[in-house]
């Protein structure tokens, strides 16, 4: 099996808007970004150009504007992302994860009802 490779945090905000869009320009993406930082056309189209080699992203290069999608999963690259946090920042323990996640920011009623229904599914195991 290969190795996954791991986003960086430029090539993470990139797949947001991947995952949110599913398809995208680079313009598009570019625009997405700036909303919420400051950022240079030519950064995002070099970012999203290492992401193709890399395999992160795919593109259709059949028209004039090149069209990029997401190569990868946001569910598996989020279960990647927390479980190397939870073996390197928390020691193994999902436990202590969770307690400061949920002890950091208040979670809405929508999601306490959410992680109960897991909590739930979890004890019927």
């Amino acid at each position: 099996m290969a190795k996954q490779i791991k986003p960086t945090e430029g090539e993470l905000e990139i797949l947001q808007v991947l995952w949110e869009k599913e398809k995208a320009t680079v313009r598009d993406v570019h625009e997405t970004i700036l909303k919420t930082k400051e950022a240079g056309y030519t950064t995002t189209l070099k970012l999203m150009q290492i992401m193709f080699e890399k395999g992160l992203v795919t593109r259709d290069d059949s028209a004039k504007t090149h069209i990029y999608q997401a190569n990868v999963s946001k569910e598996k690259t989020q279960s990647q992302f927390v479980g190397k946090m939870i073996s390197s920042l928390f020691g193994g323990s999902s436990t202590q994860l969770v307690m400061q996640a949920l002890g950091s920011q208040s979670p809405s009623k929508e999601e306490l009802h959410e992680i109960q229904q897991l909590l739930d599914n979890l004890k019927k195991q």
